[in-house]
């Protein structure tokens, strides 16, 4: 005999809802001793959810999509890696399309997503002109922005405080006693332009003029060849924020070749935080986002949309941490 969530309730005494709610991880929270009670009447039914009943009601595969904008970049990866493992934890597979820089490639994937009529979509969006939201307004597809800003007035986002992120990172600059403070940025994405605000608001504070601004891809080669145009200005830099790890390892590297001491002849701050920035000579000082929280909490949002049928939009806003190593003149350790 197939044993139904009906039954679970029964044996535990209390409602379906309740047993669906633990089951989804929500949307809403179940008490202790409820779930308590719940969880050990699935487990003495034996009771396994029937996904293809499921699929099969709401017409959609029991699957998330999510796409990248870049496979290569660490950052993507890890954040990627934190929703694969949120989603699975759900009992749900997540397909990942790497865009790889190419808003076609990206538009192609949102459309194989909204064909394979998967639940819902995780966008990470290469810029802001892909359309990635209209197509899946068009489809009635669930989607949580990730990272990049899409339309607040339409989708909900789940977003590091790139602003405040960057304002902290050149602050600590300051603080170390620079005065000339050049910035390397990143594409026409809205994680850059935000982190080029939060570099020109620091400044402001600090009563300092704008450097010099480079802008060029989130990529290590894009670091390595931004460093002789950042110095090339009349205002030689003596410290420089770099909108992205990446990046800033490859100007280390070029720094370098160049036979320039970070940090004594030029120190160096970035964003992002990921795993490998521990690793450069001197250690990379960066701004760390809250990876986990920010993959885990996009996933429940999205979880919560499809169960519920209805969006909330905005942005929900994390802050990110600065971690100290050697290349803005700190203790260079792990």
């Amino acid at each position: 005999m197939t044993v139904t969530r009906a039954d679970v309730a029964r044996l535990a005494g209390t409602s379906p809802a309740l047993v669906s709610y633990v089951l989804n991880g929500g949307p809403r929270q179940v008490a202790p001793a409820t779930r308590a009670r719940i969880e050990a009447a699935i487990a003495e039914l034996g009771y396994r959810p029937n996904m293809s009943a499921r699929s099969l009601r709401m017409n959609r595969g029991h699957a998330l999509g999510m796409v990248i904008p870049d496979g290569a970049n660490p950052f993507f990866s890890e954040l990627s890696a934190v929703i694969e493992a949120a989603a699975f934890a759900r009992g749900y597979p997540l397909f990942v399309g790497n865009a790889a820089g190419d808003s076609e490639r990206e538009q192609a994937y949102v459309r194989t997503f909204i064909d394979r009529r998967v639940e819902g979509l995780l966008a990470i969006s290469s810029s802001w002109e892909t359309g990635v939201g209209d197509a899946c307004a068009e489809a009635g597809m669930a989607l949580v922005a990730v990272d990049r800003i899409i339309d607040p007035a339409r989708f909900t986002h789940v977003m590091c405080d790139s602003v405040g992120g960057a304002q902290l990172a050149v602050t600590h600059l300051i603080e170390h006693g620079h005065r000339e403070i050049a910035c390397l940025s990143g594409p026409h994405v809205s994680t850059a332009e935000d982190r080029v605000q939060g570099y020109r608001n620091a400044l402001s504070a600090g009563g300092l003029p704008e450097g010099a601004i480079v802008r060029t891809d989130f990529g290590g080669a894009a670091g390595y060849r931004a460093l002789s145009e950042l110095l090339a200005g009349p205002r030689s830099p003596t410290a420089v924020f770099v909108t992205s790890d990446l990046q800033a390892m490859g100007m280390l590297r070029a720094a370098y070749d160049a036979g320039l001491r970070v940090p004594d002849d030029l120190a160096v701050v970035a964003f992002d935080g990921i795993e490998y920035a521990r690793y450069t000579r001197p250690g990379l000082t960066t701004m760390i986002q809250p990876t986990r929280r920010m993959g885990e909490l996009a996933v429940q949002l999205l979880l919560d949309q499809i169960d519920s049928g209805t969006t909330d939009p905005g942005v929900v806003s994390l802050e990110a941490g600065l971690r100290t190593r050697g290349s803005c003149g700190c203790v260079d350790d792990f």
